[in-house]
């Protein structure tokens, strides 16, 4: 029911002017957006895509935690201006 997976971070990756975290976490479909975690507890990334294909093994793909909770916040931020 509950499981965990080592992922390994590989570097910085840019896509379209974005940076995101390479690491080798399982990213399957239903399972994308767990969060990459340091082994004191910290959150470094939420895991949320891959690459895959014939010539590719699969690579995923983790958003940088700083960029998320600026997301996140832009978000939060709208819908308390909305109430």
């Amino acid at each position: 029911m509950h499981s965990v997976t080592s992922g390994i971070y590989s570097g910085i990756r840019e896509f379209n002017r974005q940076d995101y975290i390479q690491t080798n976490a399982q990213i399957n479909p239903g399972n994308s957006g767990g969060p990459l975690v340091t082994k004191d507890g910290r959150v470094t990334g939420i895991s949320t895509w891959k690459v895959a294909g014939p010539q590719v093994e699969g690579l995923g793909f983790a958003i940088p935690i700083n960029i998320a909770l600026k997301e996140f916040e832009r978000y939060l931020g709208q819908l308390w201006k909305s109430d």
